[in-house]
């Protein structure tokens, strides 16, 4: 499967962005967990949110909740991340992923997701 990430840019903080995840090669439906990561420079990558197959139950990380929805349409193949009142320190690249892993302990993980998109990078000014 190839996994392409779109939608970063430029925001003042307080804005809002919307990430896709358009996916190819295999239906987005038939893995177990997609998530999206962060990573700043030097840093490792950040676990951002996850959306299972199984009941559609979501996952996020605490500094994001009730800000960040991730969300997917299996009909388009794509999957969202919402990302509202965005802060200077959500700046980074984001990546989607996708996990064929059924074991919902590694749903934060980023060692139990097999694909990868390249990575779409959010900076947000103060």
């Amino acid at each position: 499967v190839q996994l392409q990430a779109s939608g970063g840019g430029l925001v003042q903080a307080g804005g809002n962005l919307r990430l896709s995840c358009a996916a190819s090669g295999r239906a987005f439906n038939t893995y177990n967990s997609l998530g999206w990561f962060r990573q700043v420079p030097g840093k490792e990558r950040e676990f951002v949110a996850a959306i299972r197959k199984s009941g559609g139950y979501t996952y996020y990380t605490d500094s994001v909740k009730g800000r960040f929805t991730i969300s997917r349409d299996n009909a388009k193949n794509t999957m969202y991340l919402q990302m509202n009142s965005l802060k200077p320190e959500d700046t980074a690249v984001y990546y989607c992923a996708a996990s064929p892993n059924s074991i919902l302990s590694t749903v934060r993980l980023s060692d139990a997701y097999h694909y990868w998109g390249q990575g779409t990078l959010v900076t947000v000014s103060s």
